[in-house]
């Protein structure tokens, strides 16, 4: 069978929605081929006109194709990384008392506790690289008909919101957030109630042949197979032996060391060298799990400590007697509050509450279904303007560091240089970034700021015509240990204001496909560095390619034909993906927090302060919330000490 045929097959020349026209375009390209909106991009036009937002079709969370770290957000930034200086920057002739550099969470909740402290008047600026805000809290939408239908492109839900601090609670609160709601909108019986499991799908290029087994699951608990199940697993047979002693035998495989050597020894261990020497397994056991912490950690069992998942109930520990953390906050709450558009929908509060006229309503349920008004974001007339398709490139004080009553930043829009004045900034940012902003610091806190190396990761969401493939299969989600993507699963069933979840397998919905582009075999760092190569070098044709291929053989028995049932596809890239969580497999064993890279990069250089989640090393909203007060409380304390 030719490539050529396969690929008709697979409907790679349907017509779907599935191309935002710019992505994968050279920014150099002529007018016929950038859409209106974005000509400024290609020619730079006059600053009257330099305002792609007020395009009354300007509307990114409906784009399709390539999203996440789009074309057009990432080139200035890679220019200002190899040397490029801007020195014919213009002034805007603005002056703002706070300028925040990052329109993710935790620069929207800098504005807002700033403003909050500050007073209603305070001018805030925020910039941001990306057409849309809200960071990693992407919103991707489509339509089923005159239905609407909600996916999350990158950060996923509020865990555990219980547990959060008093600020990043009452936060939510002070947005209209009540979380215990979640327990009426998120359906927790939905796919029980249809007998619908989780599986795994074992692809041919690793395990023989394909197939779609019961069993094993993706998030924390149900790593296990039934008896059933494990005969059927085209693995050798000393391996299905292994696979079952591995979850039955109750054997201290470390026995003789005590259980602080114990610890010590399962920290500097990787789970897949204690499967291997450690439990004896055989080498085909490894390929089963090889993939199973891609989405917490972004890579496989080589390169995650065997401690790590034995707090997160991996199998192989029964006899160890070691605490596990059952009862972390993590687990003590159901993975349930979710809004059908992940947490873009505390990022819209943040902007409705920040801009007045950015958006419809008044409640966390209407703001599901609201459709913002990018045009009100930079309105002149507001106390809080929120500039999109901007990317800082530098950060300095105004005269000496110590002396300096003002910050200037220079960020680049379309083709021109701009430079805008406050009293304070806040940078938050890629950490990473913060060096090239900002060259004046010292070595130590620049080497701090760049320790961390952010994990790489593709979010993707493929609207297919119904779910009755899944019905028939008695699936809700697949782990897919050896396929490009190594989790597929239906959406979240969560109905919220107007909007409701397709709960008919006849229905259109999405599916959502997990990608960690790692390379088994280096440490976690340079697995990353080489991911994000990966993400950059890739094309959504093959991205596509690989949906098609994945899905339909996956799904094959329950009557799936990609060429006939997908209707669109969102594939969210993030080279620069979520927190480097600091991985213990990697990192000094007693290390004081004081002396972790994210505390030394973190602190006030001059009247510029660093938030985002990089700045904890925990990749979870409310650990953005916390750093984005944390950095406002800094400005406080500063401008306390400069008027008493």
């Amino acid at each position: 069978m030719s490539k050529a045929k396969t690929d008709r097959e697979l409907g790679m020349g349907r017509s779907i929605t599935r191309r935002d026209f710019l992505n994968g375009v050279s920014l150099a390209v002529g007018a016929s081929v950038v859409p209106r909106s974005f000509a400024w991009l290609a020619f730079g036009v006059p600053e009257p006109m330099l305002a792609p937002e007020n395009d009354p079709n300007y509307y990114p969370p409906a784009k399709t194709g390539l999203r996440g770290s789009h074309d057009g957000s990432w080139e200035v930034a890679h220019a200002l990384r190899d040397g490029k200086e801007w020195p014919d920057a213009v002034s805007d002739n603005e002056s703002y008392d706070l300028i925040v550099v990052g329109g993710g969470i935790s620069g929207l909740a800098a504005a807002y506790f700033f403003r909050k402290s500050a007073g209603p008047q305070s001018k805030i600026l925020v910039l941001d690289n990306h057409d849309d805000f809200g960071g990693h809290a992407k919103r991707n939408e489509f339509k089923a008909g005159d239905r609407l239908l909600l996916g999350y492109g990158g950060t996923q839900s509020l865990e555990a919101p219980h547990h959060y601090s008093k600020e990043a609670f009452g936060l939510l609160q002070e947005l209209g957030i009540d979380v215990d709601r979640f327990f009426k909108y998120f359906d927790q019986s939905l796919y029980k109630s249809m007998s619908l499991k989780r599986a795994t799908f074992f692809a041919r290029e690793t395990f023989d042949r394909d197939v779609l087994l019961p069993g094993f699951g993706t998030h924390y608990l149900g790593l296990t197979y039934s008896s059933e199940t494990l005969a059927k697993i085209p693995i050798a047979e000393p391996a299905r032996q292994d696979l079952s002693r591995l979850q039955q035998a109750n054997v201290d495989y470390m026995a003789g060391l005590s259980l602080e050597e114990k610890r010590r020894k399962l920290t500097k261990t990787s789970y897949r060298d204690y499967l291997l020497q450690y439990v004896k397994v055989h080498p085909d056991v490894i390929k089963v799990f090889q993939s199973a912490p891609h989405g917490l950690y972004g890579v496989g069992i080589d390169a995650v400590s065997a401690l790590d998942c034995l707090e997160m109930d991996y199998p192989g520990f029964r006899g160890i007697q070691l605490e596990s953390h059952e009862n972390s906050p993590e687990q003590a709450e159901p993975y349930i509050f979710h809004f059908p558009d992940g947490n873009s929908s505390v990022a819209r509060l943040l902007v409705r509450s920040l801009v007045p006229g950015s958006a419809p309503g008044n409640t966390m349920e209407d703001i599901v279904t609201a459709r913002m008004n990018y045009a009100r974001l930079d309105n002149p007339d507001s106390s809080v303007r929120i500039r999109l398709n901007s990317t800082a490139v530098r950060a300095k004080h105004v005269g000496d560091l110590h002396n300096a009553s003002e910050v200037e930043v220079t960020y680049v829009r379309g083709n021109q240089a701009r430079k805008v004045r406050a009293a304070h900034c806040v940078l938050a940012c890629y950490n990473t970034m913060v060096p090239y902003l900002c060259p004046e610091m010292s070595e130590k806190q620049k080497e701090a700021l760049a320790y961390a190396v952010k994990i790489p990761l593709v979010y993707t969401n493929v609207q297919i015509a119904n779910w009755k493939p899944f019905e028939k299969l008695g699936v809700s989600s697949v782990y897919a240990p050896a396929s490009y993507f190594s989790s597929v699963s239906l959406d979240f069933p969560v109905s919220i204001g107007d909007y409701h979840f397709p709960s008919q397998p006849e229905q259109s919905c999405l599916l959502h496909l997990m990608r960690t582009p790692c390379q088994p075999g280096l440490p976690c760092k340079e697995q990353y560095k080489a991911g994000r190569w990966d993400l950059f070098t890739t094309t959504f044709a093959t991205f596509e390619r690989n949906i098609r291929d994945e899905l339909g053989r996956m799904l094959v028995e329950g009557g799936f034909d990609p060429a006939r049932d997908i209707q669109a596809i969102t594939v969210n890239r993030w080279p620069h993906g979520y927190a480097y969580e600091y991985n213990r497999l990697f990192e000094p064993l007693d290390r004081p927090a004081s002396e972790r890279p994210c505390v030394i990069g973190r602190q006030p250089f001059g009247r510029i302060t660093i938030a985002n989640s990089d700045s904890d090393g925990h990749a979870y909203t409310n650990i953005a919330i916390d750093q984005g007060y944390r950095a406002v409380q800094e400005i406080l304390t500063m401008r306390s000490g400069s008027t008493s």
